[in-house]
């Protein structure tokens, strides 16, 4: 006999986006994402990346088509000039935070379902970006996240 299985739910990711993104623009602000550039999916234009992230402004007037579902981010931007399609995977958001007052929060990352996710005992957020210029960059999670050299915008709040 078989033990009964805990409902699966769906990724809070997308829809804590969403909210903040609305938190972020009813407040007068300019949304910015801090995105792991490296993740698999993501379409940025190579020349934004630095370190393996690049931080992008999601604000109405800066992009043109701006969707967010549960899978992806997706806009069309102009880059040099040049309007180019952006299409970010959930899972490759790692905060999002206004431009102005650095408030904002970094996402925390995707739980595996199942028995197995049960015994893990992983931090919900690895990693708190320092500032949009300041980001590290750090993608092996084996080594021991270093104290941000500068004041930290974002704090995580559990």
């Amino acid at each position: 006999m078989s033990e009964p299985s805990a409902p699966v739910m769906t990724s809070q990711r997308p829809y804590l986006l969403r909210a903040l993104y609305e938190w972020v623009v009813d407040n007068g602000m300019t949304p910015h994402v801090l995105v792991n550039a490296r993740a698999p999916g993501v379409r940025v234009p190579a020349h934004t990346v630095k370190d393996g992230q690049v931080v992008l402004n999601i604000a109405e007037r800066a992009v043109a088509k701006l969707t967010m579902d549960n899978d992806e981010l997706r806009f069309s931007a102009r880059f040099g000039g040049v309007s180019q399609l952006v299409v970010i995977p959930m899972a490759a958001v790692i905060a999002i935070y206004a431009r102005e007052s650095g408030q904002g929060m970094a996402l925390p990352e995707e739980r595996p379902t199942g028995p197995a996710a049960s015994s893990s005992s992983a931090s919900a957020v690895e990693q708190t970006p320092a500032a949009p210029e300041g980001a590290d960059g750090t993608d092996n999670p084996d080594d021991a996240p270093e104290p941000p050299k500068r004041g930290g915008h974002l704090r995580i709040v559990k």
